[in-house]
């Protein structure tokens, strides 16, 4: 026989029946639902970051003995020119080969007049860094002249410092120099956008160095990376290894895969006390109406379609909480530049996070809802209309 349910605009009226305990319930919901969207946004931004720096044409050569770290690598000065003149099929233009000799390191930068100080990512470039990182674009100010140097638009939360103070005209400190900001740079979204850029022969200057940490090369095909790994082999007395952009941070996605793990085992942990949040409000939601209950049973309706409607009334009030959440994601996480180990990145709050948000709010709603209902419904109904 077919269960009598109902109406739907019943549970609709419950709801705005109590509305310090729906608002209380709502406000609750929003935020276990909002703690998992930034978890999320913090995942895919970091995911997305590593996805947007490695390019398949561009092959990175460095030391042998550096491992995967290319802050430690040191090549001999003349690399460049080498690379150029031996490799067939590099990418070039107008006689100019995609080749860019970089300098890369890790120091302590001080910004502003009151001296403030963080630990900044520092990259000797040439003119030809932007042929070979096609991404780099000048948002404000231009390319650095002798004594300047070109921000990255993340960088302000790399050093903990504040955003005004690495604008155009402004002065930093590194290794004993005051440097000039000519500009700032975008790099769509990029692990690039943290660092800080200087001319290769000024920094290698400052520093007293006259070697590279590391040489890209922008390749005119994928295949063509195969002859740069033939170089590194043949030339054994300059110990280089060469690896394509995108296998690199594929490999340091690796690498923060245990963070990544991490921040799911935290939605879990949210989203499951978010259900025993849930489970504690609707028990005493519930508790407030047994005799409310009682009677719609003694009236005729099931116990079945009396559950349906309760389910229905969490899941609403859980939807609306995953909707304010998902407003106050996009308007105060999304973009927010998050400081890490490998520089700085955006929090993404995107499709994927928003369907999580929303699932997650359904859960809550359904099995917060289940529990209790099931409990009121095992109550004779006698016994139910005399409860208090």
């Amino acid at each position: 026989m077919a269960m009598k349910l109902l109406p739907w605009d019943y549970g609709v009226r419950n709801l705005f029946r109590r509305p310090s305990r729906s608002a209380l319930t709502l406000g609750g919901l929003s935020i276990v639902v909002l703690l998992v969207l930034v978890v999320v946004a913090f995942i895919r931004g970091l995911e997305a970051s590593l996805a947007a720096t490695g390019q398949p044409n561009v092959v990175l050569v460095y030391a042998l003995s550096s491992g995967a770290d290319i802050e430690n690598s040191a090549i001999p000065g003349r690399t460049p020119s080498l690379l150029a003149a031996s490799v067939a099929g590099v990418r070039q233009q107008h006689g100019v080969k995609y080749v860019s000799p970089e300098l890369y390191l890790g120091t302590r930068i001080t910004v502003g007049e009151n001296g403030s100080e963080g630990l900044g990512l520092v990259r000797g470039v040439t003119t030809s860094a932007p042929l070979v990182r096609q991404q780099v674009q000048i948002l404000e100010g231009n390319w650095p002249a002798a004594g300047e140097v070109l921000v990255g638009r993340l960088a302000h939360s790399k050093l903990g410092c504040e955003k005004e103070l690495l604008h155009p005209g402004q002065l930093i400190e590194f290794d004993g120099r005051q440097w000039k900001i000519s500009g700032v740079f975008a790099a769509g979204g990029a692990a690039f956008e943290s660092e800080v850029w200087a001319p290769l022969a000024d920094l290698q200057s400052a520093l007293k160095r006259q070697d590279l940490s590391l040489v890209a090369v922008g390749m005119d095909s994928m295949e063509a990376a195969a002859d740069v790994d033939l170089f590194c082999r043949e030339r054994i007395d300059l110990e280089l290894k060469s690896v394509s952009e995108t296998a690199y941070y594929a490999d340091l996605q690796k690498h923060y895969r245990p963070v990544r793990m991490l921040g799911w085992v935290v939605v879990c942990l949210v989203a499951g006390s978010g259900v025993f949040a849930g489970l504690n409000t609707m028990y005493g939601a519930v508790v407030g109406r047994i005799r409310e209950l009682a009677t719609l049973q003694a009236i005729g309706y099931r116990r079945r379609a009396i559950m349906l409607t309760l389910v229905q009334e969490a899941t609403l009030l859980a939807c609306g909480g995953a909707l304010v959440a998902c407003v106050l994601g996009l308007m105060f996480v999304n973009g927010a530049a998050v400081r890490f180990t490998m520089g700085a990145f955006m929090l993404r709050v995107d499709s994927v996070g928003i369907a999580i948000a929303c699932g997650t709010a359904v859960i809550l709603g359904v099995v917060g809802a289940i529990p209790p209902a099931a409990k009121a419904m095992r109550l004779p109904v006698v016994e139910a209309i005399k409860a208090i």
